[in-house]
């Protein structure tokens, strides 16, 4: 896999005109970057509450599939992102009092299991594993990654 590239300007590229210019990259990377999606998906981006996250997760799975329906890889792959990231902020703060993992010492906080955190970040992992077996979904990316690296 080829490494996200961080130095591209990302102020200025539309990736729904450009796909070719976008990579998948590991996990989350690029999340906060790639336009338009990320002003399309992010104002759905909630995790506070189990009602909150149940409504975003949904939110989230329509762009999902308005993506698929429009033949947008990248909208795809940036939903799956922006889902994915759902479940691992809501663990943080499932884990973590604040979100916050380490002290200004870089040691690690303790934990203390928020359980509402806990049960909104269990929402967006089973939008996250749906994604992940869609085969649909792993074929388009398959063909991107050999398409554009």
């Amino acid at each position: 896999m080829k490494e996200f590239d961080y130095q591209q300007d990302f102020k200025t590229i539309d990736f729904r005109q450009h796909p070719e210019r976008y990579q998948v990259g590991r996990g989350e990377q690029g999340v906060l970057m790639v336009e338009p999606y990320k002003s399309e998906i992010l104002p759905h981006w909630r995790f506070k509450t189990v009602e909150i996250a149940k409504t975003s997760a949904a939110e989230i799975m329509k762009l999902f599939e308005t993506y698929r329906a429009s033949d947008d890889f990248v909208g795809m792959d940036m939903a799956r992102k922006f889902i994915q990231m759902g479940y691992t902020r809501a663990r943080r703060y499932a884990n973590h009092k604040g979100g916050r993992k380490y002290d200004e010492n870089r040691e690690e906080l303790p934990r203390i299991l928020n359980e509402e955190k806990a049960a909104a970040a269990a929402i967006f992992k089973a939008e996250w594993d749906k994604i992940r077996e869609d085969k649909d979904y792993l074929d388009r990316k398959k063909k991107h990654q050999a398409k554009y690296g």
